[in-house]
């Protein structure tokens, strides 16, 4: 399993599009759980997206920065970086979790995203993400501000 992810990543590396659809099954499932609409099926879909990667991205780099694997299943952490047409930095990381099948990929769970750059800190990522209630003091401050009614 370990080779076809190591023949995956230099493929991507050589920039060879069709090498890279070569490796997985014609009746291939991708997913990206974090965004539903994009799974599709098949390899002719694997070679479309690839060129569409080298065309857009010409000097594109594959890293594996660690990976696993147990039965069937391979976990890769990838980091994806190089330079868009237009100059402006591409960097993408994540994990990928691929189900090999015959020595080709039959199905995977993309969870590759863009790295934000200049992006909040911690705290405001927290408030932002989860909402918190906001804190005792920060409740009795209002209060004394409000006269303890609500606009």
């Amino acid at each position: 399993m370990a080779d076809v992810i190591e023949q995956l990543i230099a493929a991507m590396n050589r920039h060879d599009a069709v090498a890279v659809a070569a490796l997985f099954a014609a009746d291939y499932r991708s997913e990206q759980p974090l965004h539903p609409n994009r799974g599709f099926g098949g390899s002719e879909q694997v070679l479309a997206n690839w060129t569409s990667v080298f065309e857009g991205v010409p000097d594109f780099v594959a890293e594996q920065i660690a990976s696993c694997s147990a039965g069937g299943t391979v976990w890769t952490e990838m980091r994806w970086t190089g330079t868009h047409h237009d100059g402006s930095p591409f960097l993408m990381r994540g994990v990928m979790v691929i189900g090999v099948r015959d020595d080709t990929i039959a199905w995977a769970r993309l969870y590759m995203e863009p790295v934000e750059q200049g992006g909040t800190d911690i705290d405001a990522a927290v408030r932002e993400l989860y909402r918190p209630p906001p804190h005792q003091n920060d409740v009795a401050a209002s209060d004394r501000h409000t006269g303890g009614h609500q606009p």
